[in-house]
């Protein structure tokens, strides 16, 4: 079937989430879970932004491929993700390494982890593939990314940032002619090149790639016969496709979502403890750079079904109060001070408590008098009463896991081992 014009692409576009990393550098916060089951911004989890573009962008027909540590993220795309319907030509597969090319192979990688599916992509029979990172924070139209994709003559379509080139070292890099063809991909160079006629800034790889379905089945399966393959989109498939095709760079300013007050475009990578800590934070403030009340472009997660929070004590020095703070479902401050921090799901605050700048993660408790500061605390966390957090660097760092920007990664195990 021909494209025509003002026909929406995402119709014929299946979305293929890439979910299986862990992560590592969140250290123990993926201990049990994958970097995309990770909650994020008081109810959602890091996936929730990839899927809620997907959908909001016109996608129904989605994939998500897990494989590190992947009950917790497949539980909740169960419950969260459960409302497409097979009679609306719809779908949602959630495809976990299964061995399903051979008995001693997981995912090699992340070109393997969708050659390893093809016969099931072949079911729904997409005309396009939106390959997706599953643990970034952005909003972004899908949409608008299918129409240059499809108006370019590519073979592949990049998603990429315009980042600082100094910074740009940790990202694939690509170098691009007048048009936005892409010359050359090299992941973490140590020299990235410069964006033509803006040489100090550089286009980095945001790991969005947009194919037609039977070009990307031929690329996969001419990669997977090739020994020398890491079986990788940035490492193999792109770079492949630069020398012996057209590939073509989608600049995510043209497609990126902003509500009214959204003064710049939001792309997070949450990769490492203080990032994910930021990045949360950033939804304190007064004019949040990204809005989550944004109801135009909703981030669609499981809708727990809990109380309202509620607030109790109007006492001097024992007043339930937030400030600067999201406050989620079921919670209650009693008697508490909640300044700059995120409050998830189930959290309790005991009297005469104070957290300032701190992610707290669902169904904690925090003690009697306890202050904390420039804390993430993990899910389920019982904080003892009477605990200081961010005020002695050196004790804090004995203790729990501490950035050398001075934020507290505190769990379970911590909390055990103060006896």
């Amino acid at each position: 079937m021909k494209d025509t014009p003002g026909q929406p692409l995402a119709r014929e576009a299946m979305a293929y989430v890439l979910a299986g990393g862990r992560g590592s550098r969140l250290n123990e916060l993926t201990d049990n879970r994958a970097k995309p089951a990770v909650y994020f911004g008081g109810k959602a989890r890091i996936i929730d932004f990839a899927l809620s573009n997907a959908i909001n962008s016109g996608i129904r027909r989605i994939g998500v491929a897990t494989q590190y540590k992947a009950h917790s993220l497949i539980r909740h795309m169960q419950r969260a993700w459960n409302f497409m319907r097979p009679e609306r030509n719809e779908s949602f597969d959630i495809l976990p390494a299964s061995q399903r090319i051979s008995e001693m192979l997981w995912y090699e990688g992340t070109a393997d982890a969708v050659f390893q599916n093809i016969d099931i992509i072949e079911g729904h029979a997409p005309k396009y593939m939106v390959i997706l990172a599953g643990d970034h924070i952005y909003k972004m139209d899908y949409e608008v990314m299918l129409r240059q994709h499809v108006d370019s003559g590519a073979d592949v379509t990049v998603g990429v940032l315009v980042v600082p080139r100094k910074d740009a070292s940790g990202f694939g890099v690509m170098a691009v002619d007048k048009d936005d063809v892409i010359t050359s991909f090299v992941e973490k160079p140590k020299d990235p090149p410069g964006i033509p006629g803006n040489p100090d800034f550089a286009l980095a790889s945001m790991g969005i790639y947009v194919f037609e379905t039977k070009f990307l089945f031929e690329q996969l399966r001419r990669d997977a016969a090739d020994p020398d393959s890491k079986r990788d989109f940035g490492g193999d498939i792109i770079p492949y496709i630069v020398k012996h095709g057209k590939a073509v760079a989608h600049r995510f300013t043209t497609s990126c979502i902003r509500a009214a007050e959204e003064i710049e475009e939001y792309w997070r990578d949450v990769g490492t403890l203080d990032a994910y800590f930021e990045a949360n934070l950033d939804l304190t403030d007064t004019v949040p750079k990204l809005n989550m009340y944004d109801r135009d472009w909703p981030i669609w997660s499981d809708a727990v079904v809990a109380a309202p929070a509620k607030f109790v004590h109007d006492e001097e020095g024992r007043r339930g109060t937030a400030i600067c703070s999201l406050i989620s479902n079921d919670c209650i401050v009693s008697g508490a001070t909640a300044r700059r921090s995120l409050l998830f799901t189930g959290v309790k605050m005991g009297s005469f408590s104070s957290a300032t700048e701190a992610v707290i993660l669902p169904y904690c408790n925090i003690g009697r008098g306890a202050r904390l500061s420039k804390v993430i605390i993990d899910s389920g966390v019982r904080i003892p009463e009477g605990l200081v957090v961010g005020e002695d660097p050196v004790l804090d760092a004995r203790r729990f896991r501490r950035t050398d920007n001075g934020v507290c990664l505190i769990n379970k195990a911590m909390i055990e081992r103060l006896g």
